[in-house]
């Protein structure tokens, strides 16, 4: 049967797809199980710590990728691809670097970087390239940007002094801290905007892939989105300054909680992606390489590298006792 050719299923019997699903869950289970610790590590990040929260949202993203690229799934053949295997052995080395030099975002990453090289090791190499992007945006369940934050800070408190200047308010900068009539601010930890920074680029690289056919309306849309939201950030702590002229340091924070956290940031959503709606020229359904491009992609040459399914099942096998036993010997 050829590779790109529909298959049907028959009555009573399992279909490759079936079968494909059940050895990739049986895999993803146990890389799991073998990363659990960054796992809960991960899933603690998305759920109590604010600048991570949007993450939830990660895995029905995911799902609804997948779906789009339900009808071109089922026209390829799945199958165990050979190159796969070593990609799970990549995250799981990765991983494993990250426990020793006890760098979470590195073992976290090696976590999803295995996960992402089971789907193509146990579905196949077209059916990887059909998900391409899903499998890419997968990156975005690591919890990351922390690193960025003192340098965001200095940007916003930089950008505050300037508009508290331009406003009028006499306002002395000392590092973070800003001295004015109203009171003395500081471009906290929480204020440097690497929550609203991270959600925005996770946005918008979703809506410049599903709505763009072309990469520079992509990158636009993307290097856009995180410079706007880091401008909005700067405006927004101005604005907390410029407020608490009037009505007092404490009020103003309070009113800063609300109009960011409810308000400001939703706003700014709505306006960059509302311009760039205007201007995409495909349906999310549209998205990603279809059966026919994928025929005619240049790694496709790769996919004499196909291994039999047992065979792929040992090896990941194999890898997990080679994974597991150092640290059962710990």
């Amino acid at each position: 049967m050829p590779r790109n050719a529909a298959f049907a299923p028959r009555s009573g019997a399992s279909t490759p797809w079936s079968a494909a699903l059940v050895r990739l869950c049986a895999v993803v289970l146990l890389l799991v199980v073998l990363t659990a610790p960054e796992w809960r590590a991960m899933a603690h990040q998305w759920w109590n710590i604010d600048a991570y929260n949007h993450v939830l949202l990660v895995p029905f993203i995911l799902g609804w990728l997948v779906w789009l690229r339900r009808d071109e799934l089922t026209k390829v053949v799945p199958s165990v691809w050979g190159p796969g295997l070593a990609w799970i052995g990549a995250g799981m080395l990765l991983c494993l670097a990250g426990r020793a030099a006890d760098v979470n975002l590195m073992a976290q990453a090696g976590a999803v970087v295995a996960l992402q090289g089971a789907v193509a090791a146990f579905l196949g190499l077209r059916a990887a390239l059909i998900l391409a992007f899903p499998l890419a945006y997968a990156a975005f369940l690591v919890p990351f940007g922390d690193e960025i934050v003192p340098a965001l800070q200095h940007l916003t408190a930089q950008m505050a002094i300037a508009l508290t200047h331009f406003s009028g308010v006499p306002a002395v900068i000392d590092g973070l801290y800003i001295d004015t009539p109203g009171g003395r601010f500081v471009v906290a930890e929480e204020c440097s905007g690497v929550k609203f920074l991270i959600a925005m680029v996770a946005l918008a690289t979703l809506a410049a892939w599903t709505g763009f056919s072309r990469w520079w309306p992509r990158i636009l849309l993307v290097i856009g989105g995180a410079l706007v939201s880091i401008l909005a950030n700067g405006v927004r702590a101005w604005g907390t300054i410029y407020v608490a002229q009037w009505v007092g340091a404490e009020r103003a924070g309070g009113f800063d909680h609300i109009v960011y956290g409810w308000v400001f940031f939703a706003v700014v959503i709505v306006v960059v992606l509302g311009l760039a709606w205007r201007h995409f020229d495909r349906e999310p359904a549209e998205a990603g390489l279809s059966v026919a491009q994928v025929a005619a992609h240049p790694l496709v040459r790769f996919e004499k590298l196909d291994l039999a399914p047992a065979t792929g099942l040992l090896v990941v096998a194999l890898g997990a006792i080679a994974f597991a036993v150092p640290g059962l010997l710990v």
